[in-house]
């Protein structure tokens, strides 16, 4: 019978990195399939108005959305209605909306919140004034129109 010897010490053999880029893939895969990109399904009709001089915002997750227009379920009515993030709300409730859509940022980013109206072009400026006065007196300031783009029209002399 052989012998074993335990008297020398063998040295560590380097760890093999060949099924780390196999890893990184899955779990880059697993990520993709598993994020959610929008949250908030749109239950208003929003035709947006066209205008010629648009500003696109950076910082997109600050921005908070508030939806007015014809509910695409008919038997909510034909008058435009507001939707706050997936339900219908009245203009009362957006004060408080307002309030729980900032506790939802950053303590540092809170005063930089911004509110974008996506408001249906047939919609009567009422309802819109009315949100509007809300928002001041949420001391939501920062509100924006979301539009589409189109060229400038007219001759400049």
């Amino acid at each position: 019978m052989g012998k074993f010897k335990k008297n020398g010490k063998r040295p560590m053999g380097a760890i093999s990195t060949a099924s780390l880029p196999d890893i990184v893939f899955m779990l880059l895969f697993f990520f993709m399939v598993a994020t959610v990109l929008r949250t908030e399904e749109e239950k208003v009709q929003v035709k947006k108005p066209e205008a010629s001089e648009l500003y696109k915002v950076q910082k997109k997750h600050l921005i908070r959305y508030i939806n007015i227009g014809v509910p695409m379920d008919k038997r909510r009515g034909t008058e435009p209605v507001i939707q706050l993030n997936d339900q219908f709300s009245k203009v009362g409730e957006i004060q408080d909306w307002i309030g729980k859509e900032r506790q939802t940022l950053a303590e540092a980013e809170q005063s930089k919140m911004w509110v974008s109206l996506k408001v249906d072009q047939d919609t009567k400026m009422g309802i819109v004034s009315n949100v509007k006065q809300e928002l001041r007196q949420a001391s939501a300031l920062k509100v924006l129109y979301s539009a589409n783009s189109r060229s400038r029209t007219g001759s400049e002399e």
